[in-house]
């Protein structure tokens, strides 16, 4: 969550090498200590977000292999639990239906490039934990697929989220990329807004 820590971890050998590797989580890419003023304790994290300066070196990590993959840290505390004092409101906020809008804005904006997306979120992901079949768009791998238009914009706000908790820290940020459908395991369990009442998920397997 500092630039100073992006020290500590190295680029200079393969991922597959590594005995350490780093993560990034989405809201210290996306928010800054600045902006306690206007959402308070909702972006309230553990460690919590830091300076502009500290999430522009972040940033720079994802591009040069010092930051291996990118995670969500998802928590969907309530809105009445995040409400709370900040000193009293727990630590977290849901995050997985904005990481990838939020990660694609950051292509339009010119901090990543549109392959560094798939790199950060799936391939490494799979690298790192040894997944069997997961990870890559391969004949005979997992159909684990998102089909997104990148120049659909739209504006996130608590009334969208498909979250039980109800809300976002994302509220009305606007995003250019828009997520169209989604396959876990070849099913199609998302389509334009409409959730597929549909159990595709399959136990993960590990080449070690």
């Amino acid at each position: 969550s500092t630039a100073k820590e992006l020290d500590l971890f190295r680029n200079d050998i393969p991922l597959s090498q590594k005995r350490i590797t780093a993560e990034a989580c989405i809201h210290h890419l996306w928010f800054t200590q600045e902006q306690y003023a206007t959402k308070g304790s909702r972006i309230k994290w553990n460690p919590a977000v830091k300076t502009a300066e500290d999430r522009a070196e972040i940033r720079k990590a994802l591009l040069d292999n010092r930051i291996d993959v990118v995670a969500t840290d998802h928590a969907p505390h309530t809105i009445e639990e995040k409400n709370g004092t900040y000193f009293k409101a727990p630590s977290g906020g849901p995050l997985v239906q904005h990481a990838l809008p939020a990660m694609l804005e950051m292509v339009h904006q010119g901090h990543l490039g549109i392959t560094d997306v798939p790199r950060l979120m799936s391939h490494h992901v799979a690298e790192c934990f040894e997944m069997a079949d997961r990870g890559y768009i391969r004949e005979g791998y997992k159909a684990d697929l998102v089909l997104v238009d990148l120049n659909d914009p739209w504006t996130a706000t608590n009334d969208t989220t498909l979250y039980k908790c109800g809300w976002t820290p994302f509220h009305n940020e606007t995003f250019q990329s828009k997520i169209k459908s989604t396959w876990v395991n070849g099913q199609l369990v998302y389509d334009n807004g409409e959730v597929k009442d549909i159990l595709a998920g399959e136990r993960l397997t590990f080449n070690r």
